[in-house]
């Protein structure tokens, strides 16, 4: 049994973290929601500020315009003649066609001024609705991110109890498709899987730290301080332990070409029940020697310990099935014993039919 070590208290502690309500995933959603909102209600109230700035620039355009030509239109109906007495006692010098003259000339500057102000205050405006608009979008994506994120952490969760409950019949596919969603590297995807996997091996020992964590007067950050402490002592003493049944299995596994983790803790339960060193080998050297894929005993883990498995293949290769077939419908070989599959092929003959011809699925 494989011990508690440093990497596989990180990994717990971060996995352990995803599946509470201070996990760093819904943490990180919830800063970024924030932040949406306060950009959110800047932005709300920059956009009001702009638009009416815009409607007073636009408003003021159109009145300059307006009184402009009519200045210019009631300055050249003036003839200073008819004023000169008032105009000579006050002494104002006043000369309409002067004045129509710079205002023809001040006029268009001026409101050329207001549009470039307008056109500036217009393009702010864009920009503000920009950041708005993907203020609102940020809002709502994280609003459904934060749901998966939650169904995530329920699976996540549901895979624990699982595992502490020693019930746990996952694929490795199911568990690591699952943390990839969690930004897990594939080293940790992999790890993690072991773990859940074969909850003996690391888990359950890091489960009752935790627990031991809950007591009075002691954190959990000073549980695992001990812990790694004492990581070195744990290590050497599983030094000198013997393999278990299971381990001793995994590691015949390894050594013949499988990913162990292709099996479920049922699976391998399974193959224990009818452990057989020397037929396993037999059965997996000699399906490789006839070019029979190793995902044939992971479908159908009956056939690792199958000690007809041999004849029933040579049988189904004499009357003409190739490789191929067999591995594409395990369960013939599954279905019946060396004899009954024999009975089969014969019963095809009597009957007229090439045995070779008849679908394995048919059988």
């Amino acid at each position: 049994m494989k011990m508690l070590t440093a990497d596989m208290t990180k990994l717990l502690d971060k996995l352990y973290n995803l599946r509470g309500e201070d996990s760093v995933v819904l943490s990180k959603m919830e800063k970024e929601r924030e932040l949406a909102e306060d950009t959110k209600e800047r932005t709300t109230s920059e956009k009001a500020t702009l638009q009416e700035k815009i409607e007073n620039l636009t408003e003021e355009e159109r009145v300059l315009g307006e009184q402009g030509e009519n200045l210019v239109t009631a300055l050249s109906n003036i003839k200073t003649d008819d004023f000169k007495t008032v105009l000579d006692k006050l002494k104002i010098d006043f000369n309409p066609d002067k004045l129509s003259e710079q205002i023809s000339k001040s006029l268009p500057e001026t409101i050329n001024k207001v549009q470039e102000e307008t056109k500036t205050a217009q393009d702010e405006l864009v920009k503000v609705e920009t950041e708005m608009n993907t203020a609102i979008a940020t809002i709502e994506e994280l609003a459904i991110r934060k749901d998966e994120a939650l169904e995530n952490q329920t699976r996540l969760n549901e895979y624990f109890e699982l595992a502490l409950n020693g019930n746990i019949n996952i694929t490795r596919d199911s568990i690591t498709s699952l943390l990839e969603k969690f930004d897990f590297s594939e080293d940790e995807c992999r790890e993690a899987a072991k773990i859940l996997m074969f909850p003996e091996d690391a888990l359950y020992e890091y489960e009752e730290r935790l627990k031991n964590a809950e007591q009075p007067g002691k954190s959990i950050s000073e549980v695992f301080a001990e812990a790694k402490e004492n990581v070195e002592e744990d290590i050497e003493e599983s030094e000198d332990m013997p393999l278990s049944p299971k381990d001793e299995l995994i590691s015949l596994l390894t050594e013949l070409g499988f990913d162990y983790l292709d099996f479920t803790n049922n699976d391998l339960e399974k193959i224990l029940a009818n452990y057989n060193e020397t037929d396993l080998r037999r059965n997996v050297e000699f399906a490789k020697s006839h070019d029979l894929k190793l995902d044939l005993f992971i479908d159908s883990v009956e056939l690792l310990y199958d000690k007809e498995f041999e004849q029933k293949i040579n049988q189904l290769l004499e009357v003409g099935k190739e490789p191929f077939d067999i591995y594409l419908n395990p369960g013939v070989l599954v279905k019946y014993d060396n004899e009954k599959l024999e009975n089969m092929i014969n019963t095809l003959r009597d009957s007229g039919l090439d045995p070779r011809k008849v679908p394995l699925i048919a059988y």
